[in-house]
């Protein structure tokens, strides 16, 4: 035999070096902070905190009924029903923690594996999400939407 030859001992030692380092590179990453769902934001805007507390998200005139808005830089979902009230949700999908891209139809949609969510309640209506989008609390003043 040659120096530099391969030979099936190497080759199989190469293969289950490569098995156990994929496993624990699995199970290393499934349990990191980029696979937890964070959660929801807070603190104040730009502008200092808003009268009465709480960080100015948006206005309920640019949410439509039936339908929603994403603030991304609070990491926020807000919809309003058809009656008008106005709900609000965490934007990190329960399922693997992307952000959520859409609201239409009273449905909230995650493009990363098509979970989605019922825009009034945050309750799953399609897996592979099995936990509810976590509520987030917020306060209507005239025409703005804080959160509380």
């Amino acid at each position: 035999m040659t120096a530099g030859a391969t030979t099936r001992r190497s080759l199989l030692i190469g293969a289950a070096v490569t098995v156990v380092g994929g496993i624990a590179g699995y199970v290393v990453a499934s349990h990191s902070d980029a696979a937890n769902p964070k959660p929801p934001a807070s603190g104040t805007n730009s502008y200092g905190p808003a009268s009465g507390g709480g960080t100015s998200l948006t206005t309920v005139s640019s949410v439509p009924p039936g339908g929603g808005v994403i603030v991304d830089s609070a990491d926020v979902v807000v919809t309003r029903d058809q009656a008008g009230a106005v709900h609000a949700f965490s934007a990190t999908c329960t399922h693997q923690g992307c952000t959520v891209n859409d609201v239409s139809n009273g449905v909230i949609s995650c493009p990363c594996h098509g979970s989605q969510f019922n825009a009034d309640t945050g309750a799953v209506v399609n897996g592979p999400a099995t936990q509810p989008l976590p509520p987030v609390q917020v306060s209507v003043r005239g025409d703005q939407i804080f959160t509380t």
